[in-house]
């Protein structure tokens, strides 16, 4: 298999610069071993591992490490909650560092507490950033790297293509993920070309083989085209990306006005994004792991446009691997 270096690649230890990124709740244990495995890496969701699948967060670590020898990273979501949520997500990290874990990728609030966790033991952080403001504050945190989110990724997108992104935030002496829009080789290459250190495929790793996602899901990401993907303020009450199905256009994309009420208002966004927070979690596990798509969120980027196939995340993997071949 063709390995291409990169800072990203240097910082943790794997041959191919592609992160199988975070999803909730695609991401199972078998999926982050495989990826991992073949020379990427896996990152866990830790709300997908202990609530969709079942898993003490520890010993769902443990299956992982005796999968594969290879690195793994972590998710951890940080913004501003309960004090309940707030301890739980640094028991995760607590948990994850114990056991080995050296990547970890934060989304959302401040980073700087896990970086200094990480720290102890030579870990690297990496942080979301959907614009150059917070890839300061993320620079300013002590972050390692940055994951770009950009306007063609799935779940909560960005506002800024993956050409103006890197423009906005390639300048702070930061290694740079590409995050949305990359489902095929061709689009690897040219995003490894413009300057990018490494890519994060969310959508690619669903239609994978090790991807507990129910078998309608993958088929309904192979036949999806670029335009069946829209933003539904339905489902967390912010713009998420999801395939435009029948369920979508009869429930419609815009939260009812008093949710959108609420979410303007300083105070009571808080709490309309927790109910809606609930409730997603809720409606995801169900529709993403056993329906059979009547009634289906499917989350997904625009990078359906590039995947045809259902395969093994090895295959997946190499192929993209492949494409670097003869790039500087």
């Amino acid at each position: 298999m063709t390995t291409f270096e990169t800072a990203f690649t240097r910082q943790v230890g794997i041959e191919v610069p592609i992160i199988c990124g975070a999803m909730y709740p695609c991401t199972n244990p078998e999926l982050v071993a495989a990826v991992s495995d073949a020379g990427a890496i896996g990152v866990v969701q830790p709300v997908s591992m202990t609530y969709v699948y079942g898993h003490d967060f520890r010993e769902g670590l443990r299956s992982i490490k005796a999968a594969t020898p290879r690195p793994f990273g972590m998710n951890a979501l940080i913004e501003q909650s309960s004090k309940a949520y707030r301890h739980r997500v640094e028991r995760w990290v607590d948990i994850a560092l114990e056991e080995g874990v050296r990547f970890i990728v934060t989304s959302l609030g401040n980073p700087r507490w896990v970086v200094d966790k990480a720290a102890e033991v030579g870990g690297i952080v990496y942080h979301d950033v959907t614009e150059r403001r917070w890839a300061w504050k993320a620079l300013d945190a002590g972050v390692h790297g940055l994951i770009a989110v950009n306007n063609v990724a799935g779940g909560h997108a960005g506002m800024l293509s993956p050409e103006e992104l890197l423009d906005r935030v390639g300048d702070l002496g930061l290694p740079v993920i590409c995050a949305g829009g990359v489902g095929d080789p061709a689009t690897f290459r040219r995003m490894m070309r413009l300057g990018y250190d490494g890519v994060q495929m969310g959508t690619r790793f669903i239609a994978t083989t090790e991807c507990l996602a129910h078998p309608d899901y993958k088929d309904a990401i192979v036949d999806a085209l670029a335009e069946d993907i829209v933003l539904t303020e339905r489902l967390t009450g912010l713009p998420v990306a999801v395939i435009n199905n029948a369920y979508i256009q009869r429930l419609g994309t815009r939260a009812g006005p008093i949710a959108r009420y609420m979410l303007r208002h300083r105070k009571m966004k808080y709490w309309m994004r927790s109910i809606y927070a609930l409730r997603s979690l809720r409606r995801l596990k169900e529709t993403s792991l056993s329906s059979a798509g009547a009634n289906d969120y499917w989350q997904a980027g625009k990078s359906v446009a590039g995947i045809h196939t259902i395969e093994s995340a090895r295959d997946v993997i190499e192929d993209f691997a492949a494409a670097l071949q003869g790039l500087p």
